[in-house]
């Protein structure tokens, strides 16, 4: 049976367990789940892990979420790698929470359970117009970019504008600009999905505005990502100096805040150093301040698509309750016509059937990593077991190396539940069946299982085909094409 042949490959070099050997699976294989992996396989010499994931192909937002033309931060795959190579650890692709395996199913087959599936929707606006044509999260444009399986498809119409509006000033929102602006040439030599760059190739689109309701104090925009883009040759730079003056409060916040200061200063100087008006065919790179978008207008040419945004002008006022600084409108509006709308407003986790989860900040309820059993808050009634690590944790903030101290913090207290003998079936090998049982169940369901050998003759293929081209990869980007060559 194809389950006898899975286990025999995946359990050919494990060791003896010991005396204390938790049976452990990590649900999701980006660098929350692999740090994770790695910090528990550290702390229990004894423990088997597996990482699960819904793709064929491991590694997460490291694979589907960096830009290509960062392929510095992709190297941390290499350390990943050596990672699911232990012989204590396995990776399993294609197995999809709550299709594939329910989490009922899954805590009775292991010890623990961690959650690191990070967020796969996006929050929405909820203003009038959102769902026309032209309209996209960032998360949906950057997955179309990077060859995430899910939006091949997604094909954004860049031939029909020569103006797209990004909502957002995050790093992502940086991102999306930069490979909108981005010579198509460069471009070409990163691992870009290659219907991204043909596209792009033909893309008319010549002005971006990178569009946010706060001011640059308070953009969250790391001076890296920044610095990147303002570096992009030949391309006019436009900040309205009047966004760029202080106030006392803002002031008070550069004097402590070295980031912030930072960007300030690279935004200012991009002010007063661009040339007053572009030149004929040159590209642009608008920074907007102090809006909020009130609602996207359809076009009258094009039914159904979008055609511009109506923004409200903001100002910066302190929150009585949290003292935090927030955009509150004005009353006063401006136009602003295009046919291309990216929102960069943040990722968002969803629930599967069975777990605690809190809606309102898109996080599963949790205390240094343990599951809370509701969204109360009550901190004495924990989900035995049941922990969670990265976005699903904290919500989606932070960089990679963010994830480090986070699968810390939740291995720390699996370690101390173990301890305390909160999870007695740790101590008792034949309790839970862990792998065994797992690919026994999927065996059952008919589940198409993709190991890392699998992934391996991915990578191997894509490497191949990148080499013809002068890429570091070219990637697989259809499901049907993902699997038939990992199970060559």
């Amino acid at each position: 049976m194809a389950f006898t042949r899975m286990l025999r490959c995946l359990s050919r070099s494990f060791t003896t367990v010991s005396s204390i050997s938790p049976r452990v699976c990590i649900v999701g294989s980006g660098p929350a789940g692999f740090y994770t992996a790695d910090k528990i396989l550290k702390a229990h010499e004894g423990a088997q892990v597996d990482i699960i994931d819904r793709l064929p192909t491991p590694f997460g937002l490291v694979r589907s979420g960096v830009a290509p033309d960062h392929p510095e931060t992709k190297t941390v795959t290499n350390q990943f790698s050596r990672i699911v190579q232990n012989g204590r650890c396995s990776f399993l692709g294609n197995v999809s929470l709550g299709s594939s395996i329910s989490l009922s199913e899954l805590r009775g087959l292991y010890d623990v359970v961690v959650l690191c599936y990070g967020a796969e929707s996006d929050r929405a606006l909820g203003i009038p117009g959102e769902a026309l044509a032209g309209i996209y999260s960032a998360r949906e444009f950057v997955w179309w970019y990077n060859g995430h399986p899910d939006c091949r498809n997604l094909a954004p119409d860049l031939k029909n504008t020569d103006t797209a509006v990004v909502v957002g000033q995050g790093n992502v929102a940086l991102d999306v600009a930069r490979v909108l602006l981005r010579s198509t040439s460069e471009l070409a030599k990163t691992d870009i999905a290659s219907h991204a760059l043909a596209a792009l190739e033909e893309s008319s689109i010549r002005k971006v505005y990178v569009v946010g309701r706060r001011g640059p104090v308070q953009a969250s925009f790391t001076a890296k990502e920044l610095r990147e883009i303002l570096g992009i040759k030949n391309l006019y730079i436009h900040i309205e100096e009047a966004d760029l003056h202080k106030t006392p409060a803002d002031e008070e916040v550069l004097k402590n805040n070295r980031i912030n200061r930072r960007i300030h200063e690279l935004l200012s100087k991009a002010a007063t150093s661009a040339a007053p008006f572009p030149t004929l065919g040159q590209r642009e790179l608008h920074f907007v301040f102090f809006r909020k978008p009130e609602r996207f207008s359809e076009s009258d040419a094009r039914p159904g698509h979008v055609a511009g945004v109506n923004f409200e002008r903001t100002i910066i006022r302190e929150d009585v309750g949290s003292g935090k600084q927030v955009a509150v409108g004005t009353g006063q509006f401006d136009d602003l016509e295009c046919g291309l709308i990216l929102k960069s407003i943040g990722y968002k986790s969803v629930c599967v059937e069975g777990l605690p989860f809190d809606p309102r900040n898109g996080i599963v309820p949790n205390i240094r990593g343990r599951v809370l059993s509701d969204s109360t808050g009550d901190l004495t009634e924990v989900e035995k077991g049941l922990y969670v690590c990265g976005w699903l944790k904290r919500g989606p903030t932070g960089i990679i190396a963010t994830n480090l101290y986070c699968a810390e913090e939740t291995v720390a207290s699996i370690s101390e539940d173990i301890k305390k003998g909160i999870l007695p079936s740790t101590s008792d090998p034949s309790s839970k069946p862990g792998r065994e049982g797992l690919l026994q169940l999927l065996d059952s369901k008919n589940s198409t299982v993709i190991p890392f050998e699998g992934w391996q003759k991915i990578d191997a293929e894509e490497k191949r085909r990148g080499c013809l081209k002068n890429k570091p990869r070219e990637k697989l980007t259809s499901w049907q094409e993902l699997f038939e060559v990992a199970r060559k």
